[in-house]
């Protein structure tokens, strides 16, 4: 084919796929869908500076028990103004600024609770997940202040820094106090805890041990989700009677035990399966490092160890809640810090397992899993 011969069958090639279109490139070309670049604008940087108002504005809501006095019971403004005893100024914005985060509903002047806010804020129900945000309010709040000088010391901000107690040492001496904790750790763990005793393959193991196993929600989940199992919760012996408690509650206790203990003064229970939940970055490297070797020593052949944290991604880039968690293992421990998934599989491989993964479970937690 000549070139003017191939001109012009390209012409009528291009004007049949043109006639296919409700418009051609001549009169829409196609550079008109490159959207362009937005300019830069403060507003994200806004929203995060001033962020504390927002948090602020949830957790005294928490602590004024918003939630639980709406639960069954929705009221106009002057009529929750009354029941929580506030003043009249400013009662309406905050009402309606829960409304706005969508924690709040309102309907013909009745403010009722949303959904999320109903189950996981109302105190009287048991999936109330408030008890870490009544600690949030009452401790971190004021100590994340320090993060400046933490950022500039490597020292921790809380009681530590006025000359306190340790906190787990001022925690554990206080019974009321380990409660409160011991609970909200509960409230924050529990959509973790479900997922590990659904997903994870249970049928091929008998025994589990929790390791720093709290109030025992772990070990509960874990029980009745699989019923042919047998566990054992290890802490410290002042959570002894919380954690038993707790077993009794959920008609445990003839599966699930508690052993007291110090996992740096002792070995570890053996079991089949080892977990540990929202403990490894409380701890230096070298403490994880023993921790994990620990696991490692309990397990037979075949046994599995399981750690979960709000674990980093492995670009830190991501997961934003467990590089927060990490500047908070700097306020409140003395070497505490999160980890990426690849941190911890190349830890677990050190200490001698032989296959290791890592499985997201829920929002920001995801486990690490070791087979030796």
């Amino acid at each position: 084919m000549n070139t003017l011969a191939a001109a012009a069958s390209s012409s009528t090639a291009d004007q049949a796929a043109q006639a296919t279109l409700p418009f051609s490139d001549a009169t829409f070309p196609l550079t008109a869908f490159v959207a362009p670049i937005p300019p830069p604008t403060p507003a994200h940087i806004m929203q995060v500076g001033s962020g504390f108002w927002s948090s602020k504005t949830l957790l005294t809501a928490v602590e004024l028990q918003v939630f639980t006095q709406l639960a069954g019971r929705p009221a106009d403004a002057e009529t929750l103004r009354h029941r929580l005893g506030l003043h009249s100024r400013s009662a309406r914005d905050f009402f309606d600024a829960l409304v706005s985060f969508g924690f709040l509903e309102r309907e013909d002047g009745l403010y009722s609770n949303s959904p999320d806010a109903d189950l996981f804020l109302d105190k009287n129900k048991p999936s109330y997940i408030g008890g870490i945000l009544e600690m949030l309010n009452a401790r971190l709040y004021r100590f994340w202040d320090g993060l400046t000088t933490g950022l500039r010391t490597g020292l921790p901000q809380n009681e530590a820094a006025s000359g306190g107690a340790h906190f787990f040492h001022a925690l554990y001496a206080d019974p009321e106090r380990l409660k409160q904790f011991l609970t909200a750790m509960t409230g924050v763990s529990r959509g973790a805890n479900l997922a590990i005793a659904e997903n994870f393959p249970w049928s091929r193991y008998r025994t589990f041990a929790d390791i720093g196993a709290a109030q025992g929600d772990l070990a509960a989940q874990i029980a009745l989700a699989n019923p042919h199992l047998t566990g054992t919760g290890f802490d410290l012996p002042q959570t002894g009677p919380i954690f038993q408690d707790y077993i009794r509650d959920n008609g445990l206790s003839d599966r699930v035990h508690f052993l007291p203990g110090d996992f740096f003064q002792q070995p570890l229970p053996k079991a089949d399966v080892i977990l540990m939940g929202h403990i490894l970055h409380d701890w230096d490297l070298a403490q994880k490092k023993h921790l994990i070797r620990a696991a490692y020593d309990a397990l037979p052949e075949g046994g599995a160890f399981i750690a979960y944290d709000a674990i980093i991604d492995d670009d830190r880039r991501h997961n934003a809640f467990g590089l927060l968690m990490s500047l908070n293992m700097l306020i409140e421990t003395p070497g505490g810090f999160d980890y990426t998934g690849a941190d911890c599989t190349a830890w677990m491989e050190e200490a001698g397992f032989r296959f290791t993964y890592v499985q997201h479970l829920t929002g920001p937690d995801s486990m690490v899993v070791g087979i030796k």
